[in-house]
């Protein structure tokens, strides 16, 4: 007896023509998809959407890490994610505390430091007190040098209320050619543009620095990055809860140690001095900041260097620096402070050469210590 296989009978429902309709409602709505989220393109709604300060702790300084496997941390472009992640939240009736938020460069976000071997750390550890209330910085340093960028930073954190701002900076953040260079800064054409709209900033606008999204980029696939960075932030949140590990810590002392030897070259930035042009800072990113902050105690620090005592120290103090330069910036930065009625520090060689690491402005622990203490007293004067 022959058996022969029994015609599979069709699916309930399922035909080409309905296979043709699903798949067109599906691509219909992908693409509607894409277009309300470029219309409406909510990453920074979607960067307020955290698992830090409830689910795992918050970090004690900006997400920045290039090594994120190592580091349990990433660099991204999304400042509300940013200020997310951090142990910061906003004011309430609870917040018993005199905030001091202190902005800067690499130096003070801590390169090669842990939390609480930062700027921030050690004046927590100091356990100030401002009017009966515990004194507690926090970090918003964020490595790249740029004013601008940390007026961006400044006008994003003033959300969050602090009770003073203190400022560091340096000759190299202050160069008005590389303001726009700064990744953070770049990424983030909106704030930028209105902060130069607002303050009347001698900066373009138009600067091809700034990378405006296409409408492409604004949608799903092309957002599919920074859509991911978020996603990949939360995800290393977790370790760094585990471990506090937010950066690669190790270097090596000698390969990887500050400059301080030198070339017989007294040149910066194509300048020869004696003197330095005046258009070359951008002291206006400072007033800015000053206006800013107007209700405010603000503290502008020129923030320690290497001072290097080896070959042709006598023309360099460093890397960076000819000292014809950064004589004559150390200058102008004063006057420009006494004439905005702003309150200068210049700590600008507290710190010995030996407390420093792998760059001019890098300080070790303990150059990390010398420089609070300097700071500590003028924070609050009660």
């Amino acid at each position: 007896m022959t058996r022969t296989n029994p015609v599979k009978p069709d699916l309930p429902g399922f035909t080409w023509p309905f296979l043709v309709r699903v798949l067109f409602k599906a691509i219909v709505l992908f693409v509607l998809l894409n277009l309300v989220f470029a219309t409406l393109y909510p990453m920074r709604l979607l960067g307020q959407v955290s698992l830090y300060n409830s689910l795992i702790p918050g970090r004690e300084r900006f997400p920045f890490g290039e090594s994120p496997a190592q580091s349990y941390n990433l660099s991204l472009y999304n400042l509300d994610a940013m200020f997310a992640a951090l142990a910061l939240r906003p004011r309430d009736a609870a917040t018993q505390e005199y905030r001091v938020f202190v902005i800067g460069d690499s130096s003070i976000w801590g390169t090669l430091l842990r939390p609480n071997e930062t700027l921030a750390g050690r004046l927590n550890a100091l356990q100030l007190t401002c009017g009966g209330k515990p004194l507690r910085a926090y970090n918003l340093g964020y490595p790249t040098i740029s004013v601008t960028k940390d007026l961006m930073v400044l006008q994003e954190g003033l959300r969050y209320q602090p009770d003073q701002v203190l400022w560091l900076t340096t000759l190299e953040g202050m160069l008005r050619k590389e303001q726009l260079r700064s990744p953070i800064l770049a990424n983030n054409p909106e704030q930028a543009r209105a902060l130069i709209d607002r303050f009347g900033l001698q900066l373009d606008a138009a600067d091809p620095a700034f990378v405006t999204p296409t409408f492409l980029d604004r949608t799903l696939l092309g957002a599919r990055r920074p859509l991911a960075d978020l996603l990949r932030l939360q995800l290393y949140g977790v370790l760094w809860g585990a471990t506090g590990v937010d950066q690669v810590y190790t270097w090596n002392a000698q390969k990887d140690a500050a400059q301080r030897d030198f070339e017989a070259d007294s040149s910066f930035h194509g300048q020869n001095g004696p003197t330095l042009d005046g258009d070359l800072l951008a002291l206006d990113v400072l007033q800015a900041g000053a206006k800013l902050a107007a209700q405010l105690p603000l503290t502008i620090v020129n923030e320690p260097i290497l001072v290097s005592s080896g070959r042709n120290s006598a023309i360099r103090y460093n890397f960076f620096y000819p000292r014809w330069a950064y004589d004559a910036y150390r200058g102008a930065l004063a006057d420009a402070m006494q004439a905005a009625g702003v309150h200068y520090l210049d700590l600008w060689n507290v710190v010995p050469e030996t407390e420093f690491t792998n760059s001019a402005i890098h300080l070790t622990p303990a150059g990390e210590a010398l420089l609070a203490q300097s700071i500590a007293g003028q924070l609050c004067k009660e």
